[in-house]
């Protein structure tokens, strides 16, 4: 089957405290953004790479891609006012059949194993999410203040990529925007449709804040 992945890069980096957006700072000597496009590329070199950026920022990755001699082959949909609205921007570019994965710009370190597993179990199952274990405690804030212990066995912490039938994504964004929307999981549940979870790897780290830039060099 064709497959696609968009992989969603809007953010403005914020709580890396730099002037750099996250998805651009380097890591050992490339771009975040790179390395991610990079893994998709070795899983499978045939498969559609669709890079999701918000206006303001596309003459700078493609300075970038010049400065880097960065040629993977990629087209470029335009961020939208959410991440909402930048995955239907996406989809605007995949076509009718296949399989397509959403994944986030600042996730480089997603296993071929797990990227791999989400493809090919979306094949039947429609609409897949790769997740791992909660490993620590958790507690829940009640209206009143108060707290209480949570058994983590009954939580998943979700990862990307999540993949689905181009088809159902498709119509699954044909909705209209909601706040509850964290994913694209929760736009596809919005149908009622039923998402099956594999596992993700530990390592699939979503960089976002000075120390995430600690870890993902000591990765490397």
């Amino acid at each position: 089957m064709k497959k696609y992945v968009i992989v969603v890069a809007g953010g403005k980096g914020l709580r890396m405290g730099g002037d750099i957006p996250k998805q651009f700072i380097p890591l050992k000597g490339k771009p975040v953004l790179m390395r991610t496009l990079e893994a998709f590329y070795a899983y499978d070199p045939q498969m559609e790479l669709i890079l999701v950026l918000p206006v303001d920022q596309q003459a700078y990755w493609k300075s970038l891609c010049e400065k880097y001699a960065f040629t993977l082959p990629h087209r470029i949909a335009d961020g939208g006012e959410t991440r909402f609205h930048s995955v239907r921007n996406g989809l605007a570019l995949v076509g009718e059949d296949g399989l397509v994965g959403v994944h986030d710009g600042v996730r480089p370190f997603v296993s071929l194993e797990v990227i791999g597993h989400c493809y090919e179990q979306a094949v039947s199952a429609q609409a897949v999410v790769p997740v791992i274990d909660v490993v620590e405690t958790v507690r829940r804030i009640e209206e009143n203040g108060s707290t209480t212990t949570v058994p983590r066995d009954r939580y998943k912490l979700v990862q990307t990529p999540q993949v689905f039938t181009v088809s159902l994504l498709k119509h699954a964004y044909h909705q209209e925007y909601k706040p509850a929307f964290t994913d694209d999981a929760s736009v596809v549940e919005a149908l009622g449709i039923q998402v099956t979870l594999v596992k993700g790897n530990r390592e699939n780290i979503k960089l976002t804040t000075p120390f995430d830039l600690c870890v993902a060099e000591a990765l490397l």
